[in-house]
């Protein structure tokens, strides 16, 4: 029961997010229309890209809790990451035609209105805040990713505050696409860290808390235990982890020193990631299949 309040819970967290950044979102592009400013328009642009990532995420949340198929055996945990590659390829294009006109009004700036951006940028940094509270309350991976995507929204939102103070103050129009310049290149850096873990969790990689050599080094120090091979770690989704491994025990071991050894390397695993386990067991001198 307490399983199915979590998902219940990421699931809400992630709509009241979701909703949130969407109506902001559409506030933010007429107003980065009205004050002229390619800063807050570029962080419209992020805030879209963020918006979709959202509701790809709330539908991937629902759609990973459905049980296993013939046709997908692990079920459905994988498809959390398809919200991640495609909201981060959609932001990099976009970011990069943003970043283009950006060094285009760095060559010729034009006046913007301060007064309305720092209107925006207040309403922005409250929008966003509320929904970094929101999911930040959450404890699954996807809802931390979440949560620091809305967090680079507001301090972004911080930085154009203050350059819009500047701005009404000095006439200093060449801030503005500086700021949108410096946010959009901080944004594609975050997307491309991302799209690196979610790359290595595609590509089966170890995951980056698992010491494979550490871990078959403990396995050896199992009584009746001579070695093990063929071992395989990979993850799901980045929160849970399969994992697979011939061990191969001495030839005189009986049945119940073989239970115990698979008991004991199950406890070496971390049961809340590890849902997956496949052991299968050989005797010294066995041919491996």
């Amino acid at each position: 029961m307490s399983h199915s309040h979590d998902h219940s819970h990421a699931e809400g967290n992630l709509k009241v997010a979701f909703f949130l950044n969407l109506s902001f979102t559409v506030i933010e592009i007429i107003g980065g229309i009205f004050t002229n400013s390619i800063a807050i328009l570029s962080d419209a642009l992020h805030d879209l890209g963020d918006t979709a990532s959202l509701g790809l995420a709330w539908y991937f949340e629902k759609l990973s809790h459905k049980k296993p198929t013939y046709q997908h055996t692990y079920g459905y945990r994988r498809f959390r990451l398809l919200g991640g590659l495609i909201t981060g390829f959609v932001l990099t294009v976009g970011l990069c035609f943003i970043l283009f006109n950006s060094f285009k009004r760095l060559l010729d700036p034009e006046p913007v209105n301060a007064t309305g951006m720092m209107v925006l940028a207040v309403l922005g940094i409250v929008v966003n805040g509320a929904a970094v509270l929101r999911v930040k309350k959450g404890t699954s991976i996807t809802e931390r990713i979440v949560s620091w995507h809305l967090l680079e929204d507001v301090l972004g939102w911080v930085a154009v505050l203050l350059g819009a103070v500047v701005m009404s103050i000095w006439d200093l129009p060449i801030i503005d696409p500086l700021l949108s310049i410096g946010i959009s290149s901080f944004i594609i850096w975050n997307v491309f860290r991302n799209l690196k873990q979610v790359t290595k969790v595609f590509l089966q990689t170890v995951p980056e808390n698992f010491d494979l050599k550490e871990f078959e080094n403990k396995v050896c120090r199992i009584p009746n235990v001579a070695s093990t091979h063929h071992t395989h770690v990979w993850s799901l989704d980045g929160e849970e982890h399969v994992f697979s491994t011939h061990l191969v025990l001495t030839k005189d071991s009986s049945h119940e020193e073989e239970i115990a050894a698979k008991g004991k390397l199950r406890k070496l695993l971390d049961k809340s990631q590890f849902t997956h386990v496949t052991i299968e067991v050989e005797r010294g001198g066995e041919g491996c299949c």
